[in-house]
């Protein structure tokens, strides 16, 4: 089943700042805000991740001369507490293109991607006009799906950029570009 909502809401949401304790973070878009974290050391151009454990001040601000659009992704954790830590890699768009690469994932066999506490995974693909992929997706998780740039089609239902789909009871998630699109995609229990 997929739902769409619009603008993107729920799982994901558009923001510049933030804070949740206990929580994982992970910052994806087309410009990037900069970051003070944890140590108050920190500065991203790339996705990052980190969790709050037991405790964390946190404060992010845009200090680019253009306005600062991303997503910032809160995920509970599968435990309270630990340490708090935060990193960042790149992934460059060539890596992704039409195909989805795992970016954040709590699972232990996934060790090119940035670690989080959590039973969850964040992916993202980079398609062309016309480009199809399909994802495998354990139909008993749940997924949402949103392209940050472009429009694309998924079971038949378009989805446009920064609109968001809820995904539930899908083996197989077949999406088509109908527009040049970066997608991210979100798979939890």
């Amino acid at each position: 089943m997929v739902v769409v909502t619009a603008p993107s809401s729920a799982m994901l949401r558009s923001s510049s700042s933030g804070s949740a304790p206990a929580s994982n973070i992970w910052g994806a878009g087309s410009t990037w805000s900069t970051n003070r974290r944890y140590s108050g050391a920190g500065s991203s151009s790339a996705p990052d991740a980190g969790s709050a454990g037991s405790g964390v001040r946190h404060s992010e601000y845009n200090l680019e001369s253009t306005p600062t659009r991303l997503f910032q992704i809160w995920i509970l954790p599968s435990a309270k507490g630990g340490a708090p830590f935060w990193d960042a890699r790149p992934f460059p768009r060539a890596e992704r293109s039409g195909r989805f690469v795992t970016l954040a994932s709590g699972q232990p066999d996934e060790t090119d991607a940035l670690p989080i506490r959590a039973d969850a995974r964040i992916m993202a693909a980079t398609l062309q006009a016309g480009e199809r992929v399909s994802v495998p997706l354990d139909p008993r998780r749940h997924a949402y799906l949103v392209p940050a740039t472009g429009t694309i089609e998924v079971g038949g239902t378009r989805i446009g950029s920064r609109d968001g789909a809820a995904i539930t009871d899908v083996a197989t998630l077949d999406i088509v570009a109908l527009e040049d699109a970066e997608i991210v995609l979100v798979e939890t229990v």
